[in-house]
């Protein structure tokens, strides 16, 4: 079969043979059957979304969650890459007619892309080398000589062949004519033919990992511009001279290299052999790298130093490293280091995406933004409990205006005339100064009131103010989808809106915005930005299936979020909602226009109806098992609209006698679990922090002081909490508790409200560090985090 690739029928069982060695190789990877494996394989391939097959095709991959299926997604495209470049190299080496058994099997076995294309290296089409030249002036059995018989002398050797040289025109062309470039011909022929030993190349790839230093230097541009003063190069006087053991470089200091390196302030290299330098001269190896190549070659130059072409292949191996290898593989190695920190960047990324994504909503409570400004005002947007805009205004409250008093008044008479519940503010510039506006406000609003008999009555009002990051707001205020939304609002205005509404469900907001202005990440302009994109997407689809959207309030940008629909579908469920009104059925979805049986299927478990004709429609219960509910509620004995919340009933359910061979035990369970619990929202509860008084910026801030914050962001050293003084504070990962931990958000995530007490503050360079362990002695904590 492998040496007949050419032909069709082969190429096709090839092809199978490598599908069957994709789905054994993802199983093993996540300790599952291959079974299961083939089956999420067969759902992707057939058009089924993660959210759907996850949370409705149980069944068909006994229990593969979203965290496998997002898993076997990615490798299933990167193994699949890799069978069709396998496929490629045996039709080529097949072509070549140097395919053998050994060779096929080994390429076959293969399970990464460097590995295979070291295999294919000596087969490769090359460009014209040194070593090329030198075999066409005919120096290869030279080369071979020497290298096979170490009792010959080079010198005499290459005379030899110098002589015979004489009437080789190709040899004078090329500029042997002399013994010295005679054995250097000799000696770019086995330098070249031993950089293609793939067995070679994998051991100094491994020996440089496990032996290797990343050293990181200063350049000149560095120094001249460090010298000016320069904060571009301030920003790497970390690295200006910097070595640590490469196999434990973590991905945010590799990617701060990298940043250093691309704007020309850093030189990187890999050290083998840290404070050894190598011998030019020497007649034998001198570096670990080296007796590397000398053992896996077969020449033991250790000891063999009195052979007369110890020199030589001395040379050869020097050669072999100092100009081939450890520039090639330390080219790899870096890049790889790069693949693999843009990895662990975009998966922090996504994690904190994740997190701010699911921060628990306020609810439908009528909500005023403040989008808080100094010279140009504080913008006002008042918001019903649905997203809707009331009202619109700005105000002048700080400084130069002043406008103190009477902005108080206006915020007083919208308060009242809308009956507002609760107040976004931005945490923007003078967001700390608005707080406190609104502070007043509330003071006023919230007070007990007194009659005319001199009774004190409970206010009216409990109005609550939370400071909300307005990352992205401005970008969404001048989007196309605002444009549509508000088309005769004011820019600025729009991102009031924007506040008001991700306080009410952030979920709902944030998806208008592009993931990667929501600023959670860490270098995430240094990564790919294809697999960022690609990556946040896919939480952001997680998250919007978790929740369940409403079908007759959600908007396009975050319906289009939805299973199975894309952005014109949504376009036409909002336009058919507006000309024929609320969505009653969730069969009303086949009437709209592009959203075919598929594109239902995999949405319509995921949209919900609330107080629609069918009660079943408010559920997470996909719409093509309500014939099993039907046998549930005759089993019951009851009425449809009483089989919800009550768990002690719904128990009683025999499950055997309810499933059908396409929604066995597992599905019915499910669909038990869910009217249990319809519409259950998987996000937490609700929680405000409260900033402390007085600390408005950081020059307000004390060594010991103890505050209350917001995570924002979450890195793989730490994380960043916000204080309310416009620069977030990091907590170290080892200030984060007491205890042990690799991972932040094994502790804390985006979102969460927690109490932290400041270490050291430099105002100069606004960096601020922080503890969570409130206990401890601030001098220590200090030198815990610089030490770290």
């Amino acid at each position: 079969l492998l040496t007949n690739t050419v032909n069709g029928s082969a190429a096709l069982l090839l092809e199978k043979h490598f599908m069957s060695q994709i789905a054994e190789l993802i199983a093993q990877e996540l300790n599952v059957k291959p079974a299961q494996i083939n089956a999420a394989i067969n759902l992707l391939d057939e058009g089924s979304t993660v959210p759907f097959i996850a949370r409705y095709r149980k069944e068909a991959t006994n229990g593969l969650d979203d965290n496998h299926l997002r898993h076997l997604a990615q490798r299933l495209v990167y193994l699949r890459d890799l069978a069709a470049r396998k496929k490629v190299i045996l039709t080529s080496i097949e072509q070549q007619k140097l395919l053998t058994p050994a060779l096929a099997n080994k390429i076959e076995l293969a399970d990464n892309k460097t590995d295979l294309e070291d295999l294919y290296l000596p087969f490769k089409p090359k460009r014209r080398t040194k070593g090329q030249i030198a075999i066409e002036a005919g120096l290869k059995p030279l080369a071979n000589n020497l290298f096979s018989n170490w009792s010959l002398d080079a010198e005499q050797e290459a005379k030899s062949y110098l002589v015979e040289n004489k009437s080789n025109n190709k040899a004078k062309e090329a500029g042997f004519v002399d013994t010295k470039s005679v054995l250097d011909g000799a000696i770019a022929i086995l330098a070249e033919r031993f950089c293609e030993n793939a067995s070679l190349l994998q051991k100094l790839r491994r020996h440089m990992l496990n032996r290797g230093y990343l050293t990181s230097k200063q350049v000149k541009k560095a120094k001249e511009s460090n010298g000016k003063g320069n904060k571009s190069a301030a920003k790497f006087t970390d690295y200006f001279s910097h070595s640590e053991a490469l196999k434990s470089v973590p991905s945010h200091r590799m990617l701060a290299m990298l940043r250093g390196k691309s704007e020309g302030f850093l030189q990187l290299s890999i050290d083998v052999d840290p404070g050894q330098e190598s011998s030019v001269t020497s007649n034998t190896v001198t570096s670990s790298a080296e007796q590397i190549i000398s053992d896996q070659l077969g020449l033991k130059l250790f000891n063999n130093n009195s052979a007369p072409t110890n020199s030589f292949l001395a040379k050869v191996v020097r050669y072999t490293w100092k100009s081939k290898l450890s520039i090639s593989l330390t080219t790899e190695l870096i890049a790889a280091l790069r693949e693999q920190s843009e990895k662990e960047a975009i998966k922090v990324f996504a994690n904190n995406l994740n997190d701010v994504l699911m921060v628990a909503p306020a609810g439908a409570k009528v909500t005023l933004g403040l989008d808080p400004g100094l010279r140009t005002g504080c913008k006002l947007a008042v918001v019903d409990g649905t997203g809707k805009l009331l009202h619109t205004s700005t105000i002048f409250p700080h400084a130069p205006q002043n406008h103190w008093d009477k902005s108080i008044r206006t915020l007083l008479n919208v308060c009242r005339q809308y009956k507002v519940e609760l107040v976004a503010i931005g945490n923007g510039t003078g967001s700390r100064e608005s707080d406190k506006l609104i502070a007043e406000v509330m003071s006023q609003l919230n007070a007990p009131t007194v009659n005319s008999e001199g009774i004190e009555a409970a206010s009216k009002f409990n109005l609550k103010k939370m400071v909300v990051s307005e990352a992205g707001a401005s970008i969404y205020s001048a989007s196309e989808f605002a444009a549509n939304e508000f088309p005769n609002l004011d820019v600025s205005l729009r991102g009031a809106v924007s506040i008001a509404r991700r306080l009410q469900d952030p979920l709902a907001e944030l998806v208008k915005i592009d993931p990667k202005a929501i600023g959670v990440g860490q270098y995430q302009h240094d990564v790919s930005q294809s697999q960022l994109s690609q990556s946040l997407d896919d939480v952001v689809e997680d998250c919007v299936n978790a929740v369940g959207v409403d079908l007759n309030i959600a908007s396009a940008a975050l319906l289009s979020r939805v299973s199975g629909l894309n952005k014109t579908m949504a376009n036409n469920i909002v336009q058919y909602r507006d000309e024929q009104g609320r969505f009653t059925d969730r069969k009303q979805l086949k009437k709209v226009a592009r959203l075919g049986p598929k594109a239902f299927e995999q949405s319509a478990g995921f949209l919900r109806i609330n107080d629609g004709e069918n009660p079943l429609d408010k559920s997470g219960v996909h719409p093509e098992t309500y014939p099993v509910i039907e046998k549930i509620i005759k089993q019951l004995n009851i009425d449809a609209s009483t089989l919800f919340d009550d768990t002690s009933l719904l128990n009683k359910v025999d499950v055997t006698a309810v499933t059908t061979d396409a929604f066995g035990e597992m599905t019915v369970k499910d669909i038990i679990e869910e009217l249990a619990k319809p519409s259950r929202d998987p996000r937490p509860e609700f929680k405000t922090a409260t900033f402390a008084d007085g600390v408005n910026t950081v020059n307000d801030l004390t060594v010991g002081m103890i505050l209350e914050g917001v995570i924002s962001n979450v890195a793989a050293f730490g994380a960043f909490v916000d204080i309310g003084v416009h620069q977030d504070g990091l907590v170290h990962i080892s200030s984060i508790t007491n205890k042990f931990i690799k991972d932040p958000r094994d502790v804390v995530k985006a979102g969460d409200v927690v109490k932290v007490k400041v270490v050291e503050v430099d105002a100069g360079r606004k960096r601020i560090s922080l503890t969570m362990r409130l206990d401890d002695d601030v001098t220590s904590s200090k030198n815990d985090n610089r030490s770290s």
